[in-house]
């Protein structure tokens, strides 16, 4: 029998590449979107996949996808909370709007799904639960500041679920943890910056400079969706599933000193400020 999954954030990027990847494969998929006339029409003659219109920050959004889901199946043997964004801004600079809409979609947003797909994961023989932090999720880095917040967020409420999900409801929990993807992502903190007033020339455009210069310079070849999409599919597959995974050796050798030979985290700190700042 087909296993069903819904995949928030799938209009785009890592999102809907691996919701064609699933789909060729013979899974059930349910694709969440902002844009569903456009999705819908551009793959129309993909079979299993099915897009909903989805708003993560809106939990009846996410209900009404969920019964759709429980309709036509029952229950839900994958969620991918996939939905986010990028955001560049010392949190000097921000304002508390800036800041409440990168949680509301990077933080209750993955409440918001994990919430109103725990029944349907509950129906299943075996659920698993999957969240895209980042590297950013393990690592804080400058003027990244809220983005980084709102992912270790995500990383402290999916660890603290796996505590105790598997044996209680038979559930996996796994954090997918990638560096930089070559997708829209990226285009998307530039153009948020632009309509949030651009580079702003005070004290920390230094620092915004110098970052956006080494950050230029590290992500020459960034890792694809449609690879960070089979990464995926091969967690899936695995019979014991991991709470943390890196998508790329890079990601993996950013995150060394914290995972590994960094109890207290000033190695770290003092490591990323060199790599990211030259200071």
């Amino acid at each position: 029998m087909s296993k069903t999954i819904f995949i928030t954030g799938a209009s785009s990027g890592v999102g809907l590449a691996t919701a064609l990847k699933l789909a060729d494969k013979g899974w059930n998929v349910y694709a969440g979107t902002r844009h569903l006339q456009r999705d819908q029409e551009q793959y129309a003659n993909q079979e299993n996949l099915r897009f909903l219109e989805v708003d993560v920050t809106d939990p009846t959004s996410q209900q009404d996808a969920l019964r759709v889901i429980e309709q036509a199946h029952g229950h839900l043997d994958v969620l991918f909370c996939n939905a986010g964004f990028g955001f560049l801004r010392a949190l000097g600079q921000a304002t508390i709007e800036d800041i409440q809409r990168v949680f509301d979609t990077n933080l209750y947003g993955v409440i918001h799904s994990i919430q109103a797909a725990l029944p349907l994961l509950r129906k299943a023989d075996s659920g698993h639960i999957i969240a895209t932090s980042s590297v950013g999720g393990l690592v804080g880095q400058p003027l990244n500041e809220i983005y980084c917040a709102s992912k270790f967020a995500v990383e402290g409420l999916l660890e603290s679920m796996a505590t105790y999900y598997k044996p209680l409801f038979n559930i996996d929990i796994t954090l997918v943890e990638p560096g930089g993807i070559a997708t829209n992502f990226v285009n998307t903190v530039l153009n948020d910056i632009g309509k949030t007033g651009g580079i702003l020339d005070d004290e920390y455009k230094p620092i915004v400079d110098t970052y956006l210069e080494t950050f230029s310079k590290r992500n020459v070849v960034p890792q694809s969706a449609e690879a960070v999409a089979e990464v995926v599919l091969d967690l899936l597959q695995m019979e014991t599933k991991p709470l943390r995974l890196r998508t790329s050796e890079i990601a993996e050798v950013f995150v060394s000193h914290k995972v590994k030979t960094d109890p207290s985290g000033l190695e770290g700190i003092l490591a990323t400020r060199k790599l990211q700042l030259n200071m």
